[in-house]
């Protein structure tokens, strides 16, 4: 039992769980409606269309966090507009703006040999270097994921399920989907500096969908991705600590392995049912007691 709670004695470790469980909270609100509808492309395409914005603020000397915030936003802004042509899909869009603002990173930082390890850190992250100030910014994201996710619920389930239903009654489907993606990219812009934009697509992914194969209602998909998310962010820093592994994949694998033990687990279910089932039949019948074999007779 020491191994299991030794490393979170030491102050980063603390600081990384409690940042791994902010990020898994708010990644289960947004990634439940991406799973929903289907946006995996678009929370990929969303995480990596941050680069630019890095890039300039690396080069600038300013914020990453606010650079990456700005190219999030350019990016959901173009994918809506995209998304009112009628000649264009989705997918086409979000394809087309993802090739376009990655490209534009990489250009940016072909241009610059200082990004070797800032580059790093933007693609697989530090969780081991979360500080009281990231904590800070990431609980304010929880607590305006949770006003966008209670505020749009009513209309995220009609768009996610009947758009046409939702012009019908009124819900203003398009705006629901502008703030749906606001929502995703709140939480991929909160959780990129924590577990990196090639990783925190496995938080945003792996722990709703896991949740959704057993869960019977929307709010439980949130919870359980919570749930998933969070076990998923003790394994994982346990498993850096004791192997010496990167920590913010070790969290993602162990969110994408949790998902395929759901997988395994829903399939299996109805195998052991029909196995019971099985033997239960083939099985001889109980003998009768005394008593009411006298009774019968």
């Amino acid at each position: 039992m020491e191994a299991l709670f030794d490393p979170f004695e030491v102050v980063f470790v603390q600081r990384a769980l409690w940042g791994g469980v902010l990020v898994s909270l708010i990644c289960a609100l947004a990634g439940t409606w991406v799973v929903l509808r289907g946006m995996a492309f678009l929370g990929d395409a969303m995480s990596h269309g941050m680069l630019p914005g890095v890039a300039v603020a690396s080069l600038l000397g300013g914020s990453l966090f606010v650079g990456a915030a700005l190219a999030a936003v350019a990016m959901a802004l173009g994918v809506t507009a995209l998304n009112r042509s009628p000649r264009l899909s989705q997918d086409t869009s979000i394809g087309l703006l993802f090739v376009g603002m990655l490209s534009a990173g990489v250009i940016i930082v072909s241009h610059s040999g200082s990004f070797a390890v800032d580059l790093t850190g933007f693609l697989f992250g530090d969780v081991l270097a979360v500080r009281e100030r990231d904590l800070l910014l990431l609980a304010l994201a929880l607590l305006a994921a949770l006003v966008i996710a209670v505020g749009g619920h009513r209309s995220f389930v009609a768009l996610a399920f009947d758009p046409r239903k939702a012009t019908t009654l009124g819900l203003a489907p398009r705006a629901a989907h502008a703030a749906m993606l606001g929502l995703v990219t709140l939480a991929v812009v909160a959780s990129f500096h924590v577990v990196g934009t090639l990783l925190v697509f496995g938080l945003l992914i792996a722990p709703p969908a896991a949740a959704a194969i057993w869960a019977r209602s929307i709010p439980a998909i949130m919870v359980g991705a919570a749930l998933l998310g969070a076990a998923s962010t003790f394994v994982g820093l346990l498993v850096s600590w004791h192997w010496g592994t990167a920590a913010g994949a070790s969290i993602s694998a162990t969110a994408v392995a949790l998902f395929f033990v759901s997988v395994a687990s829903s399939r299996a279910r109805p195998l052991l049912g029909a196995l019971r089932r099985t033997r239960a039949a083939d099985s001889p019948p109980a003998p009768i007691p005394a008593h009411e074999r006298s009774n019968v007779s």
